[in-house]
């Protein structure tokens, strides 16, 4: 719990005292297993010093991290801490303004996440699965992490730009990969946009200048739509969000104003950044962990022919708890805060500890354990599950993600039989600012499932659920 000021001296949780330098390579090589081993060293709150992050203060404690999700947005900046991602997202992206730029913005971004939006969108991702499912080879170890990020790209370009002319969707389906993933080296200059003026950053520079030309092409078309009010792409609910379109789009303030082109490139490359690796990452741990539980696995597979949204929701669940995607999320202190008994400074960045948080056995009881029955009619609370962040910043379409996860799960599990394994589990590798499969998540078809096409899918229940927007 945050405490009454009682000194005006900032203090600091005790840490490491490595280098910055080395503690950024533990970090990056050994994420989970360095803050677990802080944790237990240093007890629930601990300080770290990482080479061009700066100083970070993990908080494991629910009260504490409680106290930072309902904190003033004037003094725990989200978007100041995600500010490395400017050169990708561009400086009028929700993931990195704050205050009450960042209120209106995410305001006009809301509709398009809403439930019935959502549920309109079912059907087209149950497609979208289906068909690169039909692909899959059968009898043959692969990995299905990249066949995760093909369905879950498609998905955000035909639900979200609504991509539909077949050349520029082509090209999109192209050049999205070569912007997404992109490597430690690319990661410099997205981090300090200037080294892409230098030779050995023209591929990242050309890339997304590409990616622009394209999402540019997008909006005019999309302005120009003489149908605009009657599409569900969630570019045409954003490009009529403001004063001309409130009428016709639900949940948008009147008054707002109107996005330009520039603000709409910029959500739209933070959606495509934000909803593509992390949901495919996400399918890809659900892959791996049910190979390995053939009991959990069987029982998935009934409640994918059956129907059974429940179930396959609490499997989404318990991946997202035993697996997070996101590393952490963070916010910078804008004045000194008092925390964890501590009188922290400003410029710190606070971090709610989400690996230690959802592999805590005191609230999750054998947390090492892959159990999605804990999760099966559970009150989850936002200050100990936190796969989408929290407070204010909580990821906008955290609804969305969870249907398409749980929709594309389910075709896989109707329409191919998985072989289980014995295997060691897969390791945590920290790919940018997630945690990816460290073989792309291995599986093999057995074969295929006879399947009676129909109404496969219900309108979503509501779902629980990073980087935070």
């Amino acid at each position: 719990m945050a405490l009454q000021p009682t000194t005006s001296r900032t203090s600091l949780p005790p840490g490491p005292r490595l280098p910055p330098t080395i503690q950024a390579a533990l970090m990056l090589k050994f994420g989970p297993r360095f803050v677990a081993a802080c944790r237990q060293r240093y007890g629930s709150t601990f300080t770290l010093r990482v080479a061009s992050m700066g100083t970070l203060v993990y908080l494991t404690d629910p009260g504490d991290i409680k106290t930072v999700f309902s904190g003033d947005p004037r003094i725990y900046h989200a978007g100041e801490a995600n500010s490395m991602l400017k050169g990708l997202l561009g400086d009028t992206s929700v993931l990195v303004i704050d205050d009450d730029v960042h209120r209106d913005r995410r305001r006009l971004m809301l509709a398009p996440f809403a439930r019935d939006a959502v549920a309109r969108q079912v059907p087209v991702i149950a497609e979208i699965a289906a068909d690169n499912i039909a692909g899959w080879p059968v009898g043959v170890t692969f990995p299905v992490a990249p066949k995760m990020s093909e369905i879950t790209l498609e998905v955000i370009l035909r639900t979200v730009i609504g991509a539909s002319d077949p050349a520029r969707l082509a090209a999109l389906r192209e050049v999205m990969p070569r912007v997404l993933s992109v490597g430690p080296w690319a990661t410099l200059a997205i981090t300090n946009p200037k080294l892409m003026r230098r030779r050995p950053w023209h591929k990242v520079r050309d890339a997304i200048a590409e990616a622009d030309r394209l999402l540019y092409a997008e909006i005019a078309d999309r302005r120009a739509d003489p149908d605009l009010a009657h599409r569900t792409d969630a570019l045409a609910m954003l490009i009529q969000a403001g004063d001309s379109g409130a009428a016709a789009v639900p949940d948008i303030a009147a008054g707002a104003a109107p996005m330009s082109d520039r603000e709409l490139r910029d959500q739209l490359m933070t959606l495509l950044v934000a909803g593509h690796d992390t949901t495919a990452t996400g399918l890809s741990w659900a892959l791996e962990r049910l190979t390995r539980n053939p009991a959990i696995l069987t029982r998935a597979v009934r409640a994918a022919r059956d129907g059974d949204d429940d179930y396959l929701d609490a499997v989404v669940k318990e991946t997202l708890r035993i697996r997070p995607v996101v590393f952490d999320v963070g916010r910078v202190l804008k004045e000194p805060v008092e925390l964890a008994g501590h009188l922290l400074p400003a410029g710190v960045m606070v971090i709610p500890g989400m690996v230690l948080v959802h592999a805590s056995d005191a609230i999750y009881p054998q947390a090492d354990r892959f159990d999605p029955d804990r999760m099966v009619g559970a009150t989850l609370s936002p200050s100990t599950y936190l796969p989408f962040g929290g407070g204010n910043r909580r990821c906008l379409g955290a609804t969305f993600a969870t249907v398409e996860f749980r929709v594309v799960l389910a075709e896989i599990l109707r329409r191919v039989e998985l072989a289980t394994t014995d295997k060691p589990a897969e390791r945590r590798r920290l790919k940018h600012v997630i945690f990816v499969p460290h073989r792309g998540a291995q599986v093999r078809v057995r074969a295929r499932s006879a399947v009676a096409e129909g109404p496969a899918h219900q309108a979503p229940s509501c779902p629980v659920g990073g980087t935070s927007s």
